[in-house]
């Protein structure tokens, strides 16, 4: 079946097929590689890495059959400069650009940071910017990893990949190059979280260790999220649901041996607005015998759905000191974490500055954040303000018998039934529905079908809460 496969796209294969003559086993490999490439087939193996089962085989298919970086068009990326696509040629003696890809704590050496290099060269003991967080980070060392076990290297080329150790503040999809670099390589968006516990260590003197481990965990995982609050001190953890947060919790208490206290789960909302709304605040207030103040006029509009925040300033740069136009922003972007109404980030909402008045004698960096903020909360109260809930897609395999239960148990929470498919032994439901109505959905799915329902869920979008 193999040489069918492959005879149909090699005619040198097929005459000897039909020849009888012995065919190479080079010649299968070069025609099945070329075929991957093409995407005109998959090759499939088959095997169980708990038994150590066809590992091996697996690892030689990579080398054999998945194009090298020169089979691939080059790397599409974004100029930090001009915000247009660039492309990245796979170029060893070019500037040095990689991308993070992943990130992995150690307790000794602290995160290793995952790379594949695009272009040029990164060697150990050097300085090299995050192009993503315009930060500079130092490569204490390099390791290419062999399963668990780390090699130490001098250096990575274009098409390699390894491991950076030293990097204090890198995150996953990160990019790092060199300071001539300034470009962006593909941007990885992560799903934002909708569901978060409080959580707290069982002693206080463990509480500092669980926000280091939290941070770490943060670092790794993208889709998790937490923050103290700044009234109460308290921790509150957010993912993408009960299960992750699950994994999440156990992991500081096996791996990072730190006993913690969990909340009962709850939705992450969001606050948008419906309407666009323009409104002028003055800020003016006496701080150390100095009056500081400011004037600031915003418009606010609402965006389509999943757009998140924008900004957009009608008041030129150079009319302004540039402190004095980064203060504004702050400002704004303080409130958009606060929320309008509820306390929850505000979404899908595009912010326009639109003019300024200050004196020189009054204004300060302090007076034009604070009259920031205070309009955008302002202007989002008249700009009728709505409350979003995330919207779940939830996909059900369940027996036949027992579907109409089932569909009639998602509708009674809120569920909205997209399609359902008919299979063999059992019909495929696919929904989407408020996740505040299927917290422990689990339990209730297996009691009325005698443990033979299974489901899985994944965000779909923020809608106005019902």
């Amino acid at each position: 079946k193999l040489i069918d496969s492959v005879a149909s796209f090699s005619d040198e294969i097929t005459e000897l097929y039909f020849s009888g003559d012995p065919i190479p086993a080079d010649l299968v490999r070069k025609t099945l590689r070329k075929a991957t490439i093409e995407r005109k087939l998959v090759p499939v193996f088959v095997g169980a890495s708990l038994k150590n089962m066809g590992v091996q085989p697996l690892l030689d298919g990579v080398v054999d059959f998945l194009p090298s970086p020169l089979d691939v068009p080059p790397m599409k990326g974004i100029s930090v400069k001009h915000g247009t696509e660039v492309l990245v040629k796979h170029d060893p003696k070019g500037q040095p650009l990689a991308l993070i890809f992943k990130i992995q704590y150690d307790r000794e050496a602290g995160p290793l940071c995952f790379i594949r290099v695009y272009s040029g060269v990164i060697k150990k003991g050097t300085a090299i910017l995050n192009i993503s967080k315009k930060k500079r980070e130092r490569i204490n060392r390099l390791v290419r990893m062999h399963a668990n076990k780390p090699e130490a290297i001098d250096e990575l080329a274009a098409g390699d990949i390894g491991v950076v150790i030293g990097f204090k503040n890198a995150q996953t999809g990160d990019t790092i190059g060199s300071e001539g670099s300034q470009v962006l390589l593909e941007n990885m968006d992560f799903p934002q979280p909708v569901i978060s516990i409080a959580i707290e260590s069982k002693t206080l003197s463990d509480q500092d260790k669980l926000k280091d481990a939290l941070q770490i965990l943060s670092q790794e995982d993208p889709t998790f999220t937490w923050k103290e609050n700044s009234d109460t001190g308290q921790l509150v953890i957010s993912g993408m649901g009960e299960l992750h947060l699950d994994v999440l919790v156990t992991r500081l208490t096996k791996e990072m041996k730190i006993d913690a206290r969990v909340g009962n789960p709850q939705v992450t909302y969001r606050e948008s607005i419906t309407s666009a709304v323009t409104k002028t605040e003055v800020f003016s207030k006496m701080l150390a015998s100095k009056e500081n103040s400011a004037t600031v006029t915003l418009t606010v509009k609402p965006l389509p759905t999943g757009s998140g925040t924008k900004f957009k300033s009608m008041v030129s740069e150079k009319a302004m000191p540039l402190e004095m136009f980064e203060a504004i922003k702050r400002g704004i972007e303080n409130s958009i974490r606060s929320g309008i109404r509820f306390g929850y980030e505000v979404v899908d909402v595009e912010t326009v500055l639109e003019s300024v008045k200050y004196s020189e004698l009054t204004a300060s960096t302090f007076a034009f954040e604070a009259a920031a903020a205070l309009c955008f909360e302002s202007v989002c109260k008249d700009a009728g303000p709505v409350l979003l809930e995330p919207i779940m897609k939830v996909d059900i395999v369940v027996p036949s018998q027992y579907v109409g239960e089932v569909m009639g148990s998602l509708t009674a929470r809120g569920g909205l039934i997209n399609s359902m498919e008919s299979r063999t032994f059992a019909d495929h439901v696919m929904a989407k529905a408020p996740l505040s109505q299927l917290f422990g959905y689990s339990t209730a799915l297996r009691s009325s079908t005698q443990g033979r329902g299974t489901f899985t869920m994944e965000f779909s979008h923020f809608a106005p809460k019902g």
